[in-house]
């Protein structure tokens, strides 16, 4: 049966035990992540289990890659890339000069050839986009200077590799140390030429032509008033452009969903945008770490364990060092430099990319590949637990400075270690409103009328700042993180008013505060009698559905023409 519905089996048995290995992680306070390589491991072809294919996996994985770039790029845009272009540049070819050397060193110590060493290191060298791009989302770091420095330094490793994997086949005759396979330099300036003009011509369709065509075409389905519309048009703008980009200049999907994604920021419809891709791209983001799992041999462990710790070391320290003495040369602080030193010390999708197309033309041996993706799994597993190093050494920091008074400047640093801190309000006897769309504004308009207290806590960024910028204290998150429960005061509140659509997120938010506030009054929003159950369930005092609000002021509209009227005598 699974090998007649090789698609429908592998999403359905990698997301349920993705599901499954995920929670059991989570329960162990560990990253879900572990839980998902974990169950890749499960259904990979090297264990005992079931058995999906690695085939369709990867492609799934790649959809994940392309949403996941294109959500990165609505929160980025040209400003912030070219403010960090010195040290993103500069970083990605230190990490590149310095752990290609080592890479070379581990071939000649095994005996391979010069260019399987080479191969190797630069295997070595480049971070995982996703697993990146996933740690700075869960800590809030996407729009942070650690954030824009890390994203891109991506993007310069990435263009790094889209190049080396153009010149691979020209050069392998010369990499596996064929004695007449010298290379033609003229048509490897050539292809060098040719690959960098399709990527430059790229970059400018995307700012000339693109700047007009995509708020365009979302701005005219968005007044078609269809959502199922507009969230298809996001959808084909996302892998429609990663297409283009891989299929005709020779980009990888993922900057080209990435450029897509910066292009449509500057469109006021870039929030509704990324709303609309986050559960695809949160669903296929996993099944990329599923595929990375099935790629991992564990008799590596047993044949090899020598040469791969001394791969792993690399990764972890080789690539990790050199970042964090360059950032700080650019003048940035520890804490800001661990953390971006820390994310990068990984690899990932580009590494098994250049790994099997070096393999297959016989540049790299099948040891190399094994231990590069033996080394990127053990250091995806490594890296939750490197911050959570980062964290407890933080905790303690923390602890430390209220017994003994730390300078200013010092206390600063140390607050911006590994996460963007949320500030606690320290409102009182106030009004924490969740949610500021079209219900949410109109009751902060109406309570800031009568001078109430009011705190607003709303995910969209943009609509966070033009809050405070009227006056009202606001919160940018997801109401439903503990940390930003916590920081709302809630001990202290005299309401919640929960006004977002979603129930389930809703119903995480009344819970959490019913638990912090036995005695807090609690008003929600639901669409259905289900919902209302629901969140009456897990502690709301009053659900409030919209359609019994109006059908209750429609009758008492015409109550006077539909009720009789009293006899008279």
């Amino acid at each position: 049966m699974l090998q007649s519905t090789p698609l429908i089996s592998t999403i359905v048995i990698g997301l349920v035990l993705a599901f499954t290995f995920g929670v059991v992680a989570q329960r162990m306070r560990l990253s879900p992540l572990i839980g998902y390589l974990l169950a890749g491991i499960a259904i990979g072809p090297f264990t005992t289990g079931l058995v999906a294919d690695q085939h369709v996996a990867n492609q799934l994985a790649e959809i994940g890659v392309i949403l996941l770039m294109f959500g990165v790029g609505l929160h980025f845009s040209l400003d912030d890339l070219l403010s960090v272009r010195a040290i993103a540049i500069s970083g990605a070819l230190a990490q590149v000069l310095i752990a290609t050397p080592l890479g070379l060193s581990i071939g000649w110590w095994l005996g391979w050839t010069p260019g399987a060493g080479l191969i190797f290191g630069i295997g070595l060298s480049v971070a995982s986009t996703v697993v990146l791009l996933r740690i700075l989302q869960e800590r809030r770091l996407i729009e942070t200077d650690r954030g824009r420095i890390t994203v891109g330094w991506l993007i310069v490793q990435d263009i790094f590799m889209v190049t080396v994997l153009v010149l691979l086949p020209g050069l392998a005759g010369l990499l596996r140390g064929d004695a007449d396979a010298a290379p033609d330099p003229v048509a490897l300036m050539q292809s060098l030429g040719f690959t960098l003009g399709k990527i430059t011509a790229f970059v400018a369709l995307m700012f000339v032509v693109g700047r007009k065509v995509i708020p365009a075409i979302l701005h005219y389905v968005a007044h078609t008033g269809s959502r199922e519309l507009f969230r298809l048009a996001v959808l084909s703008i996302a892998l429609g452009f990663a297409y283009l980009a891989a299929e005709l200049f020779g980009v990888s999907f993922a900057l080209g969903a990435f450029f897509a994604g910066m292009i449509l920021s500057e469109s006021r419809l870039s929030q509704q945008a990324a709303n609309e891709t986050l559960p695809l791209r949160d669903a296929f983001a996993v099944l990329f770490f599923v595929s990375v799992g099935m790629l991992f041999d564990p008799q590596v462990l047993l044949a090899h364990p020598v040469a791969l710790a001394a791969t792993v070391t690399i990764v972890v320290l080789g690539k990790s060092l050199p970042a964090y003495l360059l950032v700080r040369l650019f003048g940035y602080g520890r804490w800001t430099t661990l953390t971006i030193a820390t994310s990068l010390a990984q690899i990932g999708e580009f590494s098994f990319i250049l790994a099997g197309q070096a393999t297959a033309l016989g540049i790299l041996p099948e040891l190399g590949r094994d231990l590069i993706i033996a080394a990127a799994i053990i250091s995806i597993l490594l890296n939750p637990f490197v911050f959570a190093i980062l964290d407890e050494i933080l905790a303690r920091r923390e602890r430390a400075r209220a017994a003994e008074k730390v300078a200013p400047e010092e206390e600063a640093e140390q607050a911006t270690v590994t996460r963007t801190p949320v500030p606690p309000t320290s409102l009182t006897d106030h009004v924490v409103l969740v949610g500021h769309g079209r219900v949410g504004s109109f009751i902060s308009k109406a309570l800031t009328q009568n001078k109430v207290p009011l705190l607003v806590i709303e995910d969209d960024p943009d609509a966070v700042d033009a809050i405070n910028e009227s006056g009202i204290e606001a919160i940018s998150g997801n109401a439903a993180s503990p940390e930003l429960i916590a920081a709302a005061n809630l001990g202290a509140a005299r309401c919640l008013l929960v006004a977002i659509p979603e129930v389930f997120e809703g119903g995480q938010v009344v819970q959490q505060a019913r638990d912090i506030n036995p005695s807090l009054l609690i008003i929600a929003r639901a669409h259905s009698e289900e919902e209302i159950e629901h969140l009456k369930k897990l502690g709301a005092n009053m659900v409030v559905m919209a359609e019994h609000e109006i059908a209750k002021e429609m009758l008492e509209q015409i109550g006077s023409v539909v009720v009789p009227p009293e006899p008279v005598g």
